[in-house]
């Protein structure tokens, strides 16, 4: 684990691999940590030299400063741009989850040039509903994430994923619980106020993958559908048995893809 200062603010992040590789940038999803990749490495870095980092008060990165106001997709865009410069790449292969996928949405929105080719997993152009991010936003500081985990993290897995991992929604909770809980009010804040239904109008976009779980209750498949059309591309990928963190449900599948469509 390595960090950088952006902005007045600590990133934790860790570059791995062959400089020589093209880079591929990693985004995990709200509440979650850089962490969630760990399983899918071994395979990655045969071909890719790899970034991921944690959001803005999660894992070991610093909390969002109380005087720069709200979180704006732009802004996680930003820290990916940032990163991507230390490692020395112009252009590099993205893939996020969930509000990692938002921030691939705003880089092929603002900065498609960059990107070699982006992966979007368990997102949409649209994530639920401004009243509902609102009231998430503020039941978070009212109550706090160690009070709530209990109640949010369990929608991230199906059922498969839970029965061959007892542990996972346990150890899932105790990180969660751990979470800034401003950055992370923040952070659903600025889901309520994303839509990038007619961002990619006129845009001229790199290869775009989409992934769906039959049982991600989140961001269901016709959330992912509803991405693929905005974006123009190909129906999304439907994963069987699988929630809403394909890596960690399933890593070696998404390791697998990965590999295959950004070669």
């Amino acid at each position: 684990m390595t960090f950088c200062m952006h902005k007045g603010r600590t990133i934790s992040y860790r570059l791995l691999g062959d400089s020589a590789k093209p880079l591929l940038v990693l985004a995990h999803p709200l509440g979650m940590t850089q962490g969630i990749w760990d399983d899918m490495l071994p395979a990655l870095l045969d071909n890719f030299r790899i970034i991921t980092w944690d959001l803005p008060g999660h894992g070991a990165s610093s909390a969002w400063p109380e005087e720069a106001g709200a979180i704006e997709a732009q802004d996680l865009a930003e820290e990916a741009l940032a990163l991507a410069e230390i490692a020395g790449a112009q252009t590099f292969h993205f893939a996020g989850t969930s509000i990692g996928g938002v921030i691939g949405q705003q880089l092929l929105s603002q900065h498609p040039d960059r990107l070699l080719s982006a992966t979007l997993t368990n997102t949409g152009p649209v994530i639920g509903t401004p009243d509902g991010w609102l009231q998430r936003s503020v039941a978070v500081m009212e109550q706090g994430l160690e009070a709530m985990a209990k109640d949010i993290v369990p929608r991230w897995f199906g059922p498969r994923a839970c029965e061959q991992q007892p542990a996972l929604i346990d150890g899932w909770r105790v990180q969660l619980g751990r979470t800034d809980k401003r950055s992370y009010a923040l952070l659903c804040e600025m889901l309520g106020r994303c839509n990038f239904t007619e961002a990619f109008k006129g845009k001229q976009l790199p290869k775009v993958n989409v992934i769906a779980g039959t049982d991600d209750v989140a961001t269901p498949p016709s959330s992912l559908e509803a991405l693929s059309s905005a974006l123009g591309a190909a129906a999304p990928l439907v994963w069987e048995n699988v929630g809403h963190v394909p890596a960690v449900e399933c890593p070696e599948k998404m390791a697998e893809l990965l590999v295959k469509q950004t070669a």
